[in-house]
């Protein structure tokens, strides 16, 4: 995920900051409980594609 363009994008339901999760591939909002994913390099950030979080991963660190 270019690093460019993570910092213009944030989560369509609370407007906040997304990071990048490198292993699942996917696009993390803290804020919303939800992951958003990229697929071949294009972030899907629709509501309906996003699975929710668990409480363990919302406990985990985020790695930049």
């Amino acid at each position: 995920m270019d690093t460019r363009l993570l910092e213009l994008l944030v989560c369509p339901i609370t407007k906040g900051p997304l990071t990048y999760n490198h292993e699942a591939h996917e696009l993390v909002s803290r804020s919303a409980r939800l992951a958003y994913p990229v697929r071949d390099g294009i972030p899907v950030l629709l509501e309906n594609e996003a699975r929710t979080l668990t409480d363990k991963e919302l406990e985990e660190r985020p790695r930049p």
